[in-house]
């Protein structure tokens, strides 16, 4: 086992690299763990070397259904801090919802970020949310779309396109507005605007201990199609 930089581990066999491990800060201050390696009897070395040289809490996140690649982070200590579905929404017509919603303009939408973030940070805190979402705000208005209440932008939906298939990354409401209809507003003017482009299907991640989220969209037949656990050591 060797370190070769501050933030990767190189497992060596002959000098032929059989495993390779790496640690990255997130933007909200964790530290993510990958391990792969090319040999069985790597990992738990790569662990071992890794695990006493960096400060905890340390996390990896693994797809559930790769039982063996989750017993070896269970092994090296790691337990399950939370498990996200990865899901797929069919899309179809948007149905009317007495909200308007609109493509943003960048100043008002920038404002709306920082809003919700900050009523995000207050409450549950920002690691709670995707890593894709813990970046500097706003980067690209295109892929937002607003609602509007009396010319004030008071929810937000946020659509990227991952490989082939359009991803719903966030919906957020000010917290003022919340239970009124907004989020299911926001998703059907999303899916409907998929629908009008051709597009069939959407795919979604849902933190399964958010239980309004998870309701919403299972409104909309979100069929779950696979899991990722986020591991934890303390």
């Amino acid at each position: 086992m060797t370190r070769v930089s501050r933030s990767c581990w190189h497992a060596l066999d002959d000098d032929r690299v059989i495993g390779r491990g790496e640690v990255s800060q997130r933007p909200d201050g964790r530290s993510f763990l990958s391990i792969d390696v090319w040999r069985d009897d790597a990992f738990g070395r790569l662990a071992e070397a890794m695990l006493p040289a960096l400060p905890k809490p340390l996390y990896t996140v693994v797809d559930e259904g790769d039982a063996e690649l989750t017993s070896h982070w269970r092994a090296a200590g790691f337990s399950v801090r939370r498990r996200e579905w990865e899901c797929l929404i069919p899309t179809a017509p948007a149905k009317p919802s007495g909200l308007a919603v609109i493509s943003p303009e960048v100043e008002p939408l920038a404002e709306l970020d920082r809003v919700i973030r900050a009523e995000v940070e207050a409450s549950v805190g920002w690691h709670e949310m995707p890593a894709e979402l813990l970046g500097p705000g706003v980067v690209d208005p295109s892929k937002y779309a607003v609602a509007t209440k009396s010319g004030r932008y008071i929810g937000l939906i946020r659509v990227t396109q991952v490989q082939r298939l359009p991803r719903i990354g966030l919906i957020a409401v000010r917290a003022d507005e919340r239970r009124r209809g907004v989020a299911r507003a926001l998703l059907g003017h999303a899916l409907g605007s998929l629908h009008d482009r051709g597009i069939d299907t959407a795919s979604a991640e849902l933190n399964e201990s958010n239980t309004a989220a998870v309701a919403l969209f299972d409104g909309f037949g979100a069929r779950r199609v696979g899991s990722n656990l986020e591991l934890v050591l303390r």
